[in-house]
């Protein structure tokens, strides 16, 4: 599903909502939880699973390509934890 699916899903869902207006709840819940990332912080969505940020040290790594060894320096990457509602529900599990 893509944003647009979304959007359009809760629009359907909730005739009393004007699109735009769904649209504008939907991109400001993404904005938050991108900006909470950003600052370092986790975003927990009770059910669904929490979203946070590992970081990854610098390493020497190696250029598939060539097989010459590069510098990797350290990163930050999103990182997204399942919760247990949602792991049970795609293992056909009830709670």
């Amino acid at each position: 599903m893509i944003r647009s699916e979304l959007i359009q899903k809760i629009a359907e869902e909730n005739p009393h909502l004007f699109q735009r207006d769904v649209e504008k709840i939907v991109n400001t819940i993404f904005d938050e939880i991108v900006e909470a990332m950003a600052r370092g912080d986790r975003v927990e969505l009770r059910g669904f699973g929490a979203f946070s940020v590992k970081r990854r040290d610098a390493r020497v790594g190696r250029n598939p390509r060539t097989g010459t060894s590069v510098e990797v320096d350290e990163k930050h990457v999103p990182f997204f934890k399942t919760g247990k509602l949602l792991r049970n529900r795609l293992n056909g599990e009830e709670d």
